[in-house]
């Protein structure tokens, strides 16, 4: 049974699908909802990933993720049902640790365990940066204070936040993201974190490149009217939020970002997608 059509004017609807050469999806929210044995795919997601890469259309999958490695991330997924290779897959662990080869940067982490191997060909001794992620358990007291340490000791701070997401969503309800917790390390030290991941327009546009597409070519489906759909408006592509994951119906009437369409979920989306394609 197909989910309902999105909520969009059925004129822009139709000038963004007839254009859309590349569709990228945010994972958490729209894929699936993480939460205790890893979490559960929501109701027509493996289907909708399956139909969309029968179809004529790139696929890239763009995500925050920062509490496993993406081989362990995507290896979590395909148990699940999905159709997802390593190489498709956007994450900002291995975007920052190429930022910190290329400058030189040894960091302090503060992340989750499961995340450490991505860093393992990093110099951490004698650090001169903190690198922060979805650190889970490991934001207590002393580990922020240790990053705090690091930061205040500088003469110019380093802050690299993988992300900076207010909240998720898990299956027993939301969660505080890294965005608090950078936020708390900014004020701290008054310095202004670097952003690698959604909303920063370099990871985007690295997608992109990926693809082969221009913005204005690409489509972007999330459950994070700021990170995701924002984020996406500001490189140049059209934006649709999803009614699942951390979707709250007050993003509808948000002040700074409106979508290009609200969706049900990932399946009533590409189903109107294809539609207007004749597929």
């Amino acid at each position: 049974m197909r989910s309902a059509p999105v909520d969009m004017a059925e004129d822009k609807w139709t000038e963004c699908v007839r254009s859309v050469r590349g569709v990228i999806l945010d994972m958490c929210g729209v894929l699936y909802d993480s939460g205790a044995g890893g979490g559960a795919p929501i109701e027509g997601s493996v289907e909708a990933v399956k139909r969309l890469k029968a179809s004529d259309l790139q696929l890239r999958f763009c995500t925050n993720e920062t509490q496993a490695t993406r081989e362990k991330f995507v290896a979590k997924l395909r148990r699940m049902g999905f159709e997802i290779d390593v190489s498709e897959v956007f994450s900002p662990a291995p975007a920052v640790v190429s930022i910190l080869k290329q400058r030189g940067l040894r960091p302090h982490l503060l992340v989750h365990d499961d995340v450490l191997p991505e860093f393992d060909g990093v110099e951490k001794s004698n650090p001169n940066c903190v690198v922060i992620g979805d650190a889970a358990d490991n934001f207590s007291y002393q580990n922020m204070n240790s990053a705090f340490h690091v930061l205040i000791g500088q003469e110019k701070p380093a802050l690299f936040s993988m992300g900076r997401g207010r909240y998720y969503k898990e299956t027993d309800g939301l969660k505080l993201d890294v965005g608090a917790y950078m936020k708390a390390l900014e004020y701290a030290c008054d310095v202004e974190a670097e952003v690698v991941g959604k909303p920063a327009p370099m990871f985007f546009q690295s997608v992109l490149n990926h693809m082969g597409v221009q913005p204005q070519e690409a489509l972007m489906i999330g459950d994070d009217l700021v990170n995701d759909v924002g984020g996406a408006q500001q490189c140049g592509m059209k934006g649709l939020q999803v009614r699942t994951g951390k979707y709250r119906p007050s993003d509808e009437r948000h002040p700074t970002v409106t979508a290009d369409g609200y969706v049900d979920n990932l399946a009533a989306a590409v189903e109107t997608i294809l539609k207007h394609r004749g597929q």
